[in-house]
């Protein structure tokens, strides 16, 4: 299989450690792109010329790391990522989604923040960071479950990126139980071994 890889992209790491936690991250060429530049190999597997990309062994272009990571959930032989049915299923995918949503928040607040002030970015910045701290605050009442999968996996990737992107504090400030459970969790091999530097 090949990955479209970007080092500093929290949603290539959620890929890569739930390929790590399944066993597959040996099976697994990375191939570092630029999806910014719009490269043309990236934007031939994926017109969205997004990363992560993953072209399985049988040459399909799967892209979006919510697909990606079911994909590779029906791979191997370790426990599911995914559980199958009833309130496991759902709880991890809500923690899923939440985990995806401060992403959603976080990686465009982190491209704004670099260009110059004036007041509709400064007011888009402002609500990205509302809609972080919200979802940090819900994750505070209710933090994952110390088992692995997907929606955990999702949650630890995006408080590192907080961590990676953001000052580290910041969402801690309030928040010990999942201040707690994310120093816990993180580690997991799959978190540690993906952990940006």
């Amino acid at each position: 299989m090949k990955l479209y890889y970007s080092p500093t992209s929290p949603y290539v790491r959620k890929v890569v450690a739930c390929a790590i936690f399944r066993g597959l991250d040996g099976r697994i060429d990375k191939h570092t792109s630029n999806p910014h530049a719009s490269p043309a190999d990236l934007v031939a597997d994926n017109p969205l010329s997004k990363v992560p990309c993953l072209i399985t062994d049988d040459g399909l272009s799967l892209f979006g790391s919510q697909v990606i990571c079911e994909y590779l959930d029906s791979l191997g032989e370790e426990l599911p990522l995914f559980p199958a049915h009833g309130a496991p299923r759902w709880r991890a995918l809500m923690f899923q989604s939440l985990g995806d949503g401060i992403l959603d928040a976080a990686v465009p607040c982190r491209g704004e923040q670099g260009r110059p002030r004036e007041a509709a970015r400064d007011a888009q910045i402002a609500r990205y960071k509302q809609a972080i701290s919200r979802t940090v605050d819900t994750l505070e009442a209710d933090p994952p479950h110390k088992h692995i999968d997907i929606g955990s996996i999702t949650v630890a990737c995006a408080l590192g990126y907080l961590d990676f992107r953001f000052a580290s504090d910041e969402w801690r400030n309030g928040h010990a139980k999942l201040s707690a459970w994310h120093e816990a969790f993180a580690q997991n091999h799959g978190m540690a071994q993906t952990a940006p530097a």
